[in-house]
């Protein structure tokens, strides 16, 4: 025969099992919230280029070179953020330095010197130019958009088309040719 303290035993033991069962599922629940919060938003992973691989598994890390004061220098780097590139930036007060061991010829300088895959890219040079060369891989040193172009990407506003320069193909000996017209 059952007492009457047994069955409530029974019934509160079933209690506290349905409330560890609920402490459990609850968080379950705030930790998958929490993790997928954590994720980019959707757009953000289905974002591909047209071979339908994800941009970020296609595009080389860019190095740059700047001053610490260069405003137009971290203009340029967000256009190349804004179009796909992971970019790490270093203030440095010998710029010409960096430029001479790149084998920069003055007249192909600008304010900035960036490294990407083996190639140099001075000053305000677009994106679209870089994935170009990243594409085709000419047997050059690098590009160059000599001086500071005042419709290039960094020097005017971020979504403006380029207009009014070119931007150089150069190689070692110090030669060039136009590899964009804009």
């Amino acid at each position: 025969m059952k007492s009457h303290y047994s069955g409530y035993l029974t019934q509160r033991g079933s209690a506290i099992i349905y409330m560890v069962m609920a402490i459990i599922i609850l968080s379950a629940s705030a930790g998958i919230l929490f993790f997928k919060a954590k994720q980019p938003p959707q757009a953000v992973q289905e974002m591909k280029m047209s071979t339908g691989t994800p941009i970020a598994s296609v595009l080389p890390e860019v190095t740059v070179y700047k001053t610490a004061t260069c405003g137009c220098c971290s203009k340029w780097i967000t256009h190349l953020q804004n179009e796909g590139f992971n970019v790490v930036a270093y203030d440095r007060d010998d710029m010409n330095t960096i430029k001479q061991d790149a084998g920069l010829q003055p007249e192909f300088a600008s304010c900035h010197t960036a490294f990407v895959d083996g190639y140099v890219i001075e000053g305000h040079v677009p994106a679209s130019d870089i994935k170009r060369l990243l594409t085709e891989k000419p047997q050059v040193l690098g590009l160059t958009a000599p001086g500071m172009p005042q419709k290039s990407p960094g020097m005017q506003p971020e979504g403006l088309a380029p207009e009014g320069y070119d931007v150089l193909a150069f190689d070692k000996a110090g030669q060039s040719q136009v590899f964009t017209s804009y």
